[in-house]
């Protein structure tokens, strides 16, 4: 079983870009670090096989400074959506360090988010660490129910207990 999805990344949902980037700004001046998570392009209305990047996984426990971002492994879910990871360099450099470059093995494409966070200050790379396009999408993403119950389910269970 592989970890990471396989498959072209397409492109980006507006969304989860604007989420990495106002992430990335609350984190100032330190680092943000999340993992990106992927839908199948035509669950989300696209006529085209590939994924598409819907989500930003917040992993608990990460640790950050102005130099780094740190995500504690063992908190990582083990996620067939898995598209790659987006950190930010709160110096505007949109280059990946030689650090960077060590976590690129995991995942097809990887985000810098540079300051001053705006909707053009970022660049997806590949494994390698080159430069890689992605599109940004302004598509609808499905709303994922976190509960598979309703309030009526709960009131009838309560009146179920009486």
């Amino acid at each position: 079983m592989r970890l990471f999805r396989s498959g072209e990344v397409l492109g980006i949902a507006e969304d989860a870009l604007d989420f990495a980037l106002e992430a990335s700004e609350d984190a100032h001046p330190n680092e943000y670090m999340g993992l990106l998570r992927g839908e199948s392009a035509r669950k989300v209305g696209l006529d085209r096989d590939g994924t598409v990047i819907t989500d930003v996984l917040v992993i608990p426990g990460t640790e950050s400074n102005p130099v780094s971002a740190t995500v504690k492994t063992n908190m990582v879910p083990n996620d067939m959506r898995a598209a790659g990871s987006v950190h930010s360099h709160p110096n505007g450099v949109l280059r990946p360090s030689d650090a960077d470059l060590q976590t690129f093995h995991k995942g097809d494409v990887h985000i810098i988010v540079g300051a001053p966070y705006g909707k053009t200050d970022w660049q997806a790379f590949d494994q390698e660490g080159e430069p890689r396009k992605l599109d940004v999408l302004d598509i609808d993403l499905p709303e994922e129910e976190f509960f598979d119950f309703t309030q009526a389910d709960i009131d009838e269970e309560l009146r179920d207990e009486l």
